[in-house]
């Protein structure tokens, strides 16, 4: 089966990987298993090692890591396409918990749009179910 992680998912598989439910963690392991990001959470990921707020001794570089998340994690970078935009302006945003992070909302509707279940700690995801997110939410 094919999932899509967002961004806080990766960080723990690569950097800390006890923030991973039993269950996130068997899916990860199962090598049936094929798994993708948006190009959006490279993106996160770049601004985040730049930024100092993960490391991992191996990573020198911000290149390094990306080559990590294909080579060595065997992770698949979606482009962001129109029809992701499309989903993106209809998406009805999570106001109610004050969830306005653009990032996220590029990284749900893609997975919407893929039709991927997404993996995710994020709190503020279950309110996309009603528009079509397969979410598997990771419990720490």
């Amino acid at each position: 089966m094919r999932y899509m992680l967002d961004t806080n998912i990766f960080i723990y598989l690569a950097t800390d990987i006890d923030s991973l439910s039993r269950d996130v963690r068997a899916i990860l392991q199962d090598y049936g298993n094929t798994f993708c990001v948006s190009a959006e959470t490279t993106r996160e990921l770049i601004v985040g090692f730049r930024k100092h707020s993960f490391s991992r001794k191996d990573w020198k570089t911000s290149e390094e890591l990306l080559s990590s998340l294909e080579k060595e994690y065997f992770i698949e970078i979606l482009p962001i396409d129109k029809y992701v935009a499309q989903t993106h302006a209809k998406l009805r945003l999570n106001e109610v918990e004050g969830h306005n992070d653009p990032s996220d909302h590029i990284i749900i509707s893609h997975a919407i749009t893929a039709r991927l279940p997404l993996i995710s700690s994020d709190t503020r995801f279950p309110f996309y179910r009603a528009q079509g997110l397969d979410l598997i939410f990771n419990t720490k």
